[in-house]
């Protein structure tokens, strides 16, 4: 996976003509259809033929997919490009991939954890980070929550909210 982002997931059939709901983690998602995108296990490639946008997902058409049948065969299918063909992000935007990983350190300077992922849900962005004992802990990515990110040093400062790491430290304890 080293030098690739995960860019777009391929959801359900959509209708009969190999059309597929996908979607998107570019920051603009349609920009999804400038890239030639790969599998996770980088043996297969697709390119878009159409896209468009639906409610809540896009619309696309692989080249070669053309019936439900070849479109179903590609539900939860993630869809990866090589870093070297993505634009380097601005000052303060990351890719999630370059911050699983860091260690998570908060504002005191004890080590929470390890960014383990980052999801959206619909409501923002959430980093989930694994303390060394313990379940995983979910906090909003928000300039408050996370004021600092230092790729260099390999680790992120974290404000959680009052709790959220009060589960991990009643299992650390006994």
């Amino acid at each position: 996976m080293a030098g690739r982002v995960l860019v777009a997931q391929v959801g359900a059939a959509h209708g009969l003509r190999g059309e597929v709901r996908l979607w998107s983690f570019t920051e603009d998602p349609m920009a999804v259809k400038d890239y030639c995108l790969e599998s996770e296990d980088g043996t297969q490639t697709f390119a878009i033929e159409s896209l468009r946008p639906a409610k809540d997902f896009l619309v696309a058409r692989f080249a070669g997919v053309s019936n439900r049948t070849a479109a179903e065969a590609l539900r939860n299918l993630k869809l990866y490009v090589s870093r070297a063909r993505l634009p380097n992000p601005e000052p303060n935007e990351f890719y999630h991939a370059d911050l699983i990983g860091l260690v998570a350190v908060a504002t005191d300077g004890s080590v929470l954890g390890t960014v383990a992922a980052v999801h959206n849900f619909g409501a923002g962005d959430l980093i989930e980070i694994k303390p060394q004992c313990g379940p995983t802990v979910m906090v909003p990515f928000t300039d408050a929550v996370v004021p600092t990110i230092d790729l260099a040093a390999g680790r992120l400062i974290v404000a959680p909210p009052a709790g959220a790491f009060d589960r991990t430290e009643q299992n650390a304890g006994g």
